[in-house]
């Protein structure tokens, strides 16, 4: 494993469309196992691919209760609403209120190309949608109320 760099706004990679995973091997492993080691060491709950220069569909996320590795995920369900603040790696120390979905059902496979689903209630919920907005080259400054805010 490795840590990667993080890439930051004005980086125009943040603003692309992920490709869909199509070779489920070492490489995509290792990927994986680097983003979740970068993502740790930046105390982060949420890394996508795109965060580490890289244009494929992955996201890693950890809300403290274990880590999800997720492959070509899809939102397929959403209810409710909450408003909450919101950071990102991406953009360190800058913090919004957004307006996420309250409970999240995602669709994706693992490392190996097996298809899950997860639920995710609040913060979960936010990590899924903010990571998947990565994969489609959206901030989550595009869905902050108001203006953002600095550490």
């Amino acid at each position: 494993m490795a840590l990667r760099n993080i890439v930051k706004v004005g980086d125009p990679i943040l603003n692309k469309k992920s490709r869909v995973v199509e070779k489920f091997d070492d490489r995509l492993g290792n990927l994986i196992d680097d983003m979740k080691e970068t993502m740790y060491d930046s105390n982060g709950v949420g890394l996508a691919a795109v965060q580490v220069g890289i244009l494929k569909r992955v996201v890693v996320i950890d809300v403290g209760d274990g880590v999800m590795e997720l492959v070509n995920p899809e939102i397929t369900k959403s209810e409710g609403e909450q408003h909450e603040s919101e950071g990102c790696l991406s953009l360190p120390g800058q913090y919004g209120i957004t307006v996420r979905p309250k409970k999240v059902q995602v669709k994706a496979q693992d490392r190996n190309g097996k298809w899950h689903v997860y639920t995710g209630e609040d913060l979960k919920a936010r990590a899924f949608c903010h990571e998947l907005d990565h994969l489609d080259g959206i901030l989550f400054t595009s869905k902050v109320e108001g203006k953002l805010v600095s550490e």
